[in-house]
């Protein structure tokens, strides 16, 4: 294979390369005569792509890009350098922003724990039933085999008990609840409070019209932010610990409590613990608050595609959003491949982003108090500790946000005394 293009002097432009991935993918659906390899398909963008990487000496497009990002990061910012050392851990409750850290020029390990907390049964349990637990759902949830999922699982949490020595780490965190969970559980795990840990929390950056998360914002934001960072203190320890065991509580009282209060301590965590609390059944119509906004964007625009009806959820509707696009395709599931369902799911072939979502009529009706949601589901939902069973009693959310205990007959709602 011969590509017209040549390096001189170590400079490669990435959108220079995307034009070249995209004139390749022309003239080999072409059929130019060029000797290109040949596929039992028709060739995509991402074959014409690996073939400029493999050219210009990378495995891949994406390293590719990280390189040509690295580049344009280093000749727009050759004076800024981070002054975290290498033995600084950088704690987060993704990889969003591990190869932004790197560009920005920070020293220190990354580590993660990719656990959403925010979705599932989160029970008061012993460390090693804690994980086979979460392991079970993780898997389930997203189709992973189960050893990959516990072994994951017991490897984050026993990095995560190192918080306790005295190597200086950093928690990044933004105001949703899948981080402020993460920073709950984080804290709350501590016998005691290191001197070398502190904390980066925002909910929102200037110029950003609709800020979701630290990982959509450029290296050099990173490096904006890192002045901003705060130890953390103890009366930020004791509420971590107060408000993570009100989350794995098996009654929500005490956690709709700390969400109805503002908190000092930790300035975003009420507002993330309320929408949290959301996820909750509605007396009205059975629904979490995610469930809801889904079936609601489809009920006004019609069938949609699946990844259309995230991106409307995340970019317009949900108020904090905090699913990512395959937590928010395991949220879903329950509700398309239930008995009665109240999403239809068109052209299962294709990869789930592209295929057609409709509501049903079954859907309508529970969209209008008609019916009840979580009666429709098959299996037991989980709200952190909160175990709820289609058909029995349960807690719930009434029209003021507060939980109330919720009879089989729907008539019958009482107030928690």
């Amino acid at each position: 294979m011969s590509l017209p293009y040549r390096v001189t002097d170590g400079r490669l432009n990435l959108d220079q390369q995307r034009k070249r991935a995209k004139d390749l993918l022309r003239r080999w659906r072409a059929g130019d005569p060029e000797r290109l390899p040949a596929l039992d398909r028709a060739p995509r963008l991402a074959d014409a792509q690996w073939l400029i990487a493999q050219e210009l000496g990378f495995s891949s497009w994406p390293r590719l890009k990280a390189h040509c990002d690295t580049l344009r990061f280093a000749s727009e910012h050759p004076g800024f350098m981070a002054d975290d050392t290498p033995q600084t851990r950088h704690w987060r409750c993704g990889n969003d922003i591990q190869h932004s850290l790197q560009l920005a020029g920070f020293k220190g390990q990354f580590r993660m724990l990719s656990d959403p907390l925010c979705m599932g049964p989160v029970p008061a349990l012993a460390p090693a039933d804690y994980v086979n637990v979460r392991s079970a759902f993780i898997s389930h949830a997203f189709n992973l085999q189960l050893p990959q999922a516990r072994q994951r699982l017991e490897s984050e949490y026993a990095a995560l008990q190192q918080l306790q020595d005295e190597q200086p780490t950093v928690l990044w965190c933004e105001a949703d609840a899948y981080d402020q969970l993460f920073l709950l559980r984080a804290l709350a795990g501590l016998p005691e409070l290191p001197r070398a840990l502190s904390l980066i929390a925002i909910d929102r950056v200037p110029g950003v019209a609709r800020f979701i998360g630290i990982g959509q914002l450029a290296p050099e934001l990173l490096a904006w932010l890192w002045p901003q960072r705060r130890p953390v203190t103890p009366a930020m320890l004791s509420l971590a610990r107060d408000a993570w065991a009100a989350y794995q509580a098996p009654d929500p009282t005490r956690w709709a409590q700390l969400a109805h209060t503002e908190q000092p301590a930790l300035p975003l965590l009420a507002p993330a613990l309320m929408r949290q609390l959301q996820e909750l059944p509605s007396v009205h119509d059975g629904l979490a608050l995610s469930e809801r906004l889904a079936l609601k964007v489809l009920q006004h625009s019609g069938p949609l595609p699946f990844g259309y009806v995230y991106a409307q959820l995340m970019e317009q509707h949900d108020p904090l959003p905090s699913l990512g696009d395959l937590m928010f395709h395991a949220l879903l599931r329950p509700l398309i491949d239930a008995r009665r369902p109240l999403l239809h799911e068109d052209d299962a072939a294709l990869p789930w982003p592209r295929r057609t979502l409709q509501l049903t009529a079954l859907g309508e009706q529970v969209l209008a108090g008609q019916a009840y949601g979580l009666d429709c589901h098959d299996e037991p939902r989980w709200v952190g500790g909160v175990r709820l069973n289609p058909g029995q009693p349960h807690w719930a959310l009434d029209a003021a946000l507060q939980p109330v205990w919720h009879a089989a007959q729907r008539q019958r709602v009482v107030e928690r005394s």
